[in-house]
């Protein structure tokens, strides 16, 4: 997509939102609701397990598990996977329908569609339209409409409630930047420039870090081509896997990871990744405000007080955020069902959004917690990390395709931007990489 076509379609995907927000809303928030109908009670004694990938909310969902069982009576068994492993046990025991989990977390940009083709989630929309089921103040309208819009399948379907949404940023490190005289990059030869000034491997400091290991590297690649206007896959199905743009952001990602980046990079996910700015061997690091928003915790990083926070770098033809989106829904499958609902509706609450943004721990997908957060005394994530987030989600564009097959869409080419860091060249990956994955679209979309 050329980048006059990414703003038309920006602002469609706007009034498209705004109207399934409407919609969903219009039919969750029903007359007569009996507000004493509901009892957090209802389920005591029940128990659920909790399947989540690795991520920052799940560590907060984790510590505040015994705030659930208190609320509701209800013990909480729960799991926490990396993602690549969590991705395929959640497909594995959906679709056997027997799954061990009661309630599951899932990254919209990765299985959306695969999950919701198998309609393996329960569709929530009775349950908030049931006043015995749902709390009076859960609010469903709080959510904003691009929540929604995104949580929603195809068919209208609301399997989940839409958790968090992530925004990539550029973290950098203020005292390493200050050393060599250098301001935050605001576009990407500006990103690169500061990169090989501040890579000093002598030093034990590399200029920039991102994700290197196959699949997990593929949203870094992205986001780089939506600076230059354009979607990996558009929605009309077009490929620009392969074209100039797309190779010159291939370059662009591996002189910064490989050329500028740590040893080993080719196997670090988000995790090492994180481990190595906060251990301050690294000047900038790319990647989501949570996994980013933990460096300025001083009992977990070494550069706490150190860390900067600044949007995506702009490309040559657009400065976007690159947006992925997660949920977390009920198996339908489950025999806790409602209690499986309760733990949703807890974890997805206005005062869980709120607490969890000011943790550092996912951008919100409510709109009240963004001004509770600004309030709230106990905050560990500093203004500029408000402020790149709240500008972050004013031109946000999903980074992945959403197709039936992100995740093979990651992997395919995720395994050519591996190569890439091992020094293989950007273009004959590229074309090599489209060329395979043009038959799996084929066959599931």
């Amino acid at each position: 997509m050329q980048q006059d076509t990414i703003r038309t379609d920006r602002r469609f995907g706007r009034r498209a939102m705004l109207g399934a927000g409407v919609a969903a809303i219009a039919a969750h928030t029903l007359p007569g609701r009996a507000a004493g109908a509901f009892d957090w009670q209802r389920f005591k004694g029940q128990h659920i397990e909790v399947a989540l990938q690795r991520t920052a909310f799940a560590d907060y969902l984790k510590q505040h598990e015994k705030d659930f069982t208190s609320l509701t009576g209800i013990t909480v068994g729960s799991e926490q996977i990396p993602e690549q492993q969590f991705r395929q046990k959640l497909v594995l025991e959906l679709s056997s329908g027997h799954p061990s989990m009661d309630v599951c977390y899932i990254a919209y940009t990765s299985q959306k569609r695969l999950i919701g083709n198998g309609h393996w989630l329960l569709d929530l929309r009775a349950f908030l339209a049931d006043p015995a089921m749902t709390a009076p103040d859960f609010d469903f309208a709080d959510f904003t409409p691009a929540a929604v819009a995104y949580a929603t399948q195809q068919d209208g379907r609301l399997d989940t409630i839409p958790i968090t949404f992530h925004y990539n940023l550029l973290m950098w490190n203020k005292e390493l930047f200050a050393a060599k005289g250098l301001a935050p990059p605001g576009s990407f030869p500006a990103l690169l420039d500061a990169a090989r000034k501040l890579h000093d491997p002598k030093a034990g400091v590399s200029g920039f870090v991102a994700r290197g290991m196959k699949n997990a590297n593929t949203p870094v690649w992205t986001s780089f081509l939506l600076g230059y206007g354009l979607d990996a896959i558009d929605r009309d199905g077009q490929f620009h896997t392969d074209g100039p743009e797309a190779i010159e952001a291939a370059r662009l990602y591996q002189t910064l990871d490989r050329d500028c980046g740590p040893a080993g990079v080719v196997g670090f996910n988000w995790y090492e990744c994180q481990a190595d700015f906060m251990m301050g061997r690294s000047a900038m690091f790319l990647d989501t405000e949570s996994v980013g928003g933990i460096a300025s915790d001083p009992s977990k990083s070494r550069i706490a007080s150190k860390v900067g926070y600044a949007m995506m770098p702009a490309g040559p033809k657009a400065q976007v955020a690159p947006m992925f989106g997660d949920g977390i829904g009920v198996a339908a499958a489950s025999k806790q069902q409602g209690a499986a609902w309760l733990s949703c509706q807890w974890a997805t609450s206005k005062s869980s959004q709120a607490r969890q943004m000011a943790g550092g721990s996912g951008a919100p997908t409510r709109g009240s917690a963004y001004d509770m957060v600004k309030t709230m005394p106990d905050r560990t994530i500093p203004d500029d990390w408000i402020a790149a987030v709240t500008a972050s989600s004013r031109i946000a564009h999903p980074c992945i395709p959403e197709i039936v097959a992100a995740n093979e869409f990651r992997d395919v080419f995720g395994v050519a931007l591996s190569n890439m860091l091992t020094g293989a060249d950007p273009a004959e990956q590229l074309r090599h990489a489209t060329e395979s994955f043009r038959g799996v679209f084929a066959k599931s979309g």
